[in-house]
């Protein structure tokens, strides 16, 4: 293929001309859904490396507030995303099947859903962040300094869970570059604002952590203002007409079953990444910045890899609703082996630069030395996480959000925790020891998944 016809393709995949994704070309199918994912990823993975750089400038303690704020959110970004990913599931193949109106329906219900939940969250959060502080081990002058970002972070949260929510509707109908142009606005005038409000430049008052929560928050609640304009418009594949924003039992019942099972899976995974992050804290604050960085910088890479997975997701649910089982299931594993070789350029990267990489966001030599060993160790494992990534993805957009949840549970919680605190305390290894048990406990995901997804009984799954 020439450079021409490469760059045609791109600015096709980035037009938002609908495609039909349950014929044609499997590899073309994969490009044109994975580009404008992959850069709506960059992009939130992009604003996850600028925070914390300028977190990074306020404090050791001020990064480990973050750190454990992000790691008690990370419950309430399970439940946005397992909602999220039963309405992929069931957009995509209400979509497949070409019942449009169905799929709107999905939609409108998967949002209302998700906004009481955001709502009730929001309350117990601002009500209870330093409670919330104390239980993740934070140490007394950490939960005084840094109580009042947690607190707005969770008053905000509604814009998260709905931004996130809303672009899995988007994906499901294979509208990729609406959910891509939504996290580029958002992060966009996040990053814009981060430096401003957190420093006081020019005629922003300094509000120091303060600043990045607000910045966070103003910019996902503009990314949620476009994402709604966008359905009201009538222009989109998903729209919502006064005929669709009905409440629907039925249609909510059937989202409910699938998004119990993602959240169960994301709040397995969720909880196990608090639990390490406890182990850590152990060890005092200067590894526990150490460990906040690192694992940035891995979901710095991670987050594009997942534009992959969730290209992976929507062509199996168009596939199975388009009664292509096969083609399904030919498009996970090419998005898994494309996948692959992009997780292990990176991995290249943090494995002979990895306190370089830490440097620029923290001058202490010790968080330098632990967040550098943490990337040069996790990277070892990068290309069985891309298999283990695309492979759950893609039961989760057949709709089989069970088998995945089970697969966290065995491995996460039963292999991966109790491999961590011995490595970590048993054997003195610290933060070290909870970075190879993150190394090892993925790769032996990404061999599970494989294997059950190569079974095929995802292929029989109604939605």
């Amino acid at each position: 293929m020439t450079l021409k016809r490469i760059i045609e393709h791109i600015k096709n995949a980035l037009s938002g001309v609908e495609e039909d994704y349950t014929i044609g070309s499997i590899r073309k199918a994969i490009f044109y859904l994975s580009i404008p994912m992959i850069l709506e990823m960059l992009m939130e993975s992009l604003f996850a490396v600028v925070d914390i750089f300028f977190v990074g400038k306020l404090g050791v303690q001020a990064v480990a507030t973050v750190g454990l704020t992000e790691s008690v959110l990370t419950i309430v970004y399970s439940v946005a995303i397992g909602l999220s990913m039963a309405a992929t599931a069931v957009v995509a193949r209400r979509i497949g099947e070409k019942n449009r109106e169905a799929a709107s329906e999905a939609a409108f219900q998967a949002i209302s859903i998700c906004a009481v939940l955001a709502v009730v969250v929001g309350v117990l959060g601002l009500y209870f962040a330093k409670e919330l502080l104390q239980l993740m081990g934070g140490e007394a002058d950490l939960v005084e300094n840094g109580y009042r970002y947690t607190q707005i972070i969770f008053a905000g949260n509604i814009s998260i869970m709905l931004l996130f929510l809303i672009n899995g509707v988007f994906r499901g109908a294979g509208n990729a570059v609406i959910a891509m142009r939504t996290l580029w606005l958002a992060n966009g005038i996040n990053i814009l604002l981060d430096p401003l409000l957190i420093f006081g430049i020019g005629f922003f008052p300094e509000l120091g952590l303060e600043g990045a929560a607000w910045a966070t928050t103003i910019g996902r609640s503009i990314g949620v203002l476009y994402q709604l304009s966008v359905l009201l418009s009538g222009k989109a594949v998903i729209n919502f007409r006064w005929e669709v924003m009905r409440f629907k039992w039925h249609t909510v019942q059937n989202i409910l079953k699938i998004a119990i099972g993602g959240m169960g899976q994301f709040l397995i995974e969720s909880a196990s990444w608090i639990i390490l992050m406890r182990i850590v804290s152990i060890s005092g604050s200067v590894a526990l910045a150490g460990f906040t960085i690192a694992i940035r910088l891995i979901i710095f890479a991670l987050l594009p890899a997942m534009g992959f997975s969730n290209a992976a997701a929507t062509l199996v649910g168009q596939n199975l609703g388009a009664g292509h089982p096969y083609r399904a299931e030919a498009s996970a594993w090419k998005a898994a082996h494309y996948t692959a070789v992009f997780l292990g350029s990176c991995g290249l990267i943090f494995f002979l630069g990895g306190d370089w990489i830490i440097g620029w966001f923290n001058a202490n030599p010790e968080v330098v030395s632990i967040g550098g060993r943490g990337l040069g160790i996790i990277c070892l494992g990068y290309v069985f996480f891309a298999y283990g990534m695309v492979m759950s993805q893609s039961l989760n957009g057949a709709g089989d959000t069970r088998t995945p949840t089970i697969i966290n549970i065995c491995v996460l919680w039963l292999f991966q925790l109790p491999l961590a605190y011995i490595l970590a305390h048993h054997f003195d290894l610290g933060a070290n020891g909870v970075f190879i048990a993150i190394a090892v406990g993925h790769s032996v995901h990404a061999v599970v998944s494989s294997w059950i997804f190569n079974k095929g009984k995802w292929k029989l799954v109604k939605v």
